[in-house]
């Protein structure tokens, strides 16, 4: 498009013909040759003029037009440039969404794989047979750990033809151990969403587990053949040894392990074992077997009771949580009573008349 000074320039130059031509026919023909000169004059000055604008305008425009693309070259190189930063960003992040990705897949796969493991394992412990050698199994270990093996026997036999779990030898005389556990009605219990239903359930598990301390107290309890007149039923699941320490919500029957005590039978899951055998051996070394045993039973059992309070502390803690540190204060008291309990045990072996195991 041309310039406007360009175009007035043109105007200028049409009057000044115009005005000469005009001129040129007022003076005549005399006057022809300096008009002619003066209009010649006029126009290259004009044209010269002309010529400067034209010279600075494309001056200015190549000057502008550098400025231009020197700034477009920046901010081009700038665009290019946070593309590029973009482009890393988006490909560092697909590739964490990928690594992601592929551990997800792995650690989803494990977890399919771990629950048909765990549904594998539900199905054999089913039998009621290998829940039993199960439980032998992880008695045997526990006792591995604790004890020496020729403290303990493993399927001791009785005259009757009888055989226990495990026997713990102490001072001449045994402790038998039941590694058997009911769990048919127990799954049923837990399996079970209706109230009516769960409770008979529960009931029905307690009579399974009392028949079966009946059967340890009638096979296995026989001072006669060099037993203590107590013995331990060694329940290898925590949450089946909750429910048979647990009273019942109506008060109604007598508890489980009130049951139990009252039979000589002590029941112990894999946290109280260790704590019971420990009391056992503190409590029988080096003492007068024969004088003592009933008092240190006894002891067990009470120690049984203060257990079976602090569980029954820590069960309402679960449920009654604004009375939490209340609760927290009596289990602390329960459970210093048990420990000066242990030490008075301690201090009766220390007192002891009996020669140790070297003499």
């Amino acid at each position: 498009m041309m310039p406007d000074w360009t175009m007035l320039l043109l105007i200028i130059l049409a009057a000044i013909v115009a005005l000469a031509g005009w001129a040129l026919l007022r003076t005549g023909k005399g006057q022809s040759d300096q008009t002619l000169l003066l209009l010649k004059s006029e126009i290259e000055a004009a044209r010269a003029e002309g010529r400067q604008g034209q010279v600075e305008t494309l001056t200015a425009v190549r000057q502008e037009l550098h400025q231009l693309r020197t700034e477009m070259t920046g901010q081009m190189g700038e665009v290019r440039t946070g593309v590029v930063q973009q482009l890393q960003d988006v490909n560092r992040v697909v590739g964490n969404v990928q690594g992601s990705l592929g551990k997800l897949g792995e650690a989803t796969q494990r977890v399919v794989e771990v629950g048909k493991e765990i549904q594998g394992f539900e199905q054999i412990l089913k039998s009621p047979k290998v829940r039993g050698g199960l439980g032998e199994t992880l008695l045997e270990n526990m006792l591995a750990q604790m004890l020496p093996r020729e403290d303990y026997d493993l399927q001791y036999g009785f005259k009757s033809g009888e055989k226990v779990d495990a026997a713990i030898r102490i001072g001449g005389r045994i402790v038998p151990v039941d590694a058997k556990f009911p769990l048919e009605n127990f799954r049923r219990m837990l399996a079970e969403s209706e109230e009516d239903r769960r409770r008979a359930y529960r009931k029905a598990f307690g009579r399974d587990v009392k028949n079966r301390v009946e059967e340890i107290a009638t096979k296995y309890i026989l001072p006669d053949e060099g037993t203590f007149d107590f013995a331990l039923m060694y329940v290898p699941a925590e949450n089946v040894y909750y429910e048979m320490i647990v009273k019942d919500d109506e008060g109604e029957d007598e508890s489980i392990a009130s049951y139990a005590l009252s039979r000589r039978v002590v029941p112990v899951s894999p946290n109280t074992l260790y704590a019971y055998l420990q009391v056992i051996i503190l409590g029988l070394r080096g003492l007068r077997i024969e004088a003592n045993a009933r008092e240190i039973q006894n002891d067990l059992i009470r120690l049984g009771g203060d257990l079976d309070r602090i569980k029954e502390h820590f069960s309402k803690l679960g449920g009654h949580l604004g009375n939490a540190q209340k609760q927290f204060t009596d289990a602390e008291r329960d459970l210093s009573r048990f420990e000066a309990k242990l030490e008075a045990i301690e201090r009766k072996g220390d007192q002891a008349a009996l020669p140790g195991p070297d003499a």
